[in-house]
């Protein structure tokens, strides 16, 4: 079961940047939650974080897999990140960019963590026959 951090939580970063090669070709499921959490910021700034896969943790896809919306505030955004179409990526990375306008300093600066955990096949099964349940 993958259980760790795509960027460690209180990750300071003022410039684009990238996380660790997580390698994920271990897990049991394909699909993982990844939560966002950004503890302080200062104004007039934006955080854009995406997530890269690998198929031997060196050359990384042009494109990202899946990416979160733009943030400008604290708080934590959960995204799910299904590998099932991307059977050939068995490494993963956060990237982020960051910008700042107005007034004041030029240089963004955001605290933040990303956590990567395998979401188990029974949670997926069962949400899988609750949705089609309700539709």
């Amino acid at each position: 079961m993958i259980d760790t951090h795509l960027a460690a939580a209180q990750t300071v970063v003022s410039a684009k940047g990238d996380g660790p090669a997580i390698d994920v070709s271990g897990a049991a499921s394909r699909v993982f939650l990844v939560t966002l959490a950004i503890t302080k910021i200062i104004e007039q700034e934006s955080l854009d974080l995406s997530i890269y896969g690998s198929t031997d943790g060196v050359t990384w896809d042009a494109k990202s897999i899946v990416a979160f919306p733009q943030k400008f505030y604290c708080g934590e955004s959960p995204l799910l990140l299904d590998l099932a179409a991307h059977a050939d990526v068995k490494f993963v990375r956060a990237h982020w960019e960051v910008a700042r306008w107005g007034r004041g300093t030029e240089t963004a600066m955001f605290e933040f963590g990303v956590t990567l955990k395998e979401v188990p096949a029974n949670i997926l099964k069962e949400a899988t026959a609750e949705a089609k349940a309700m539709a």
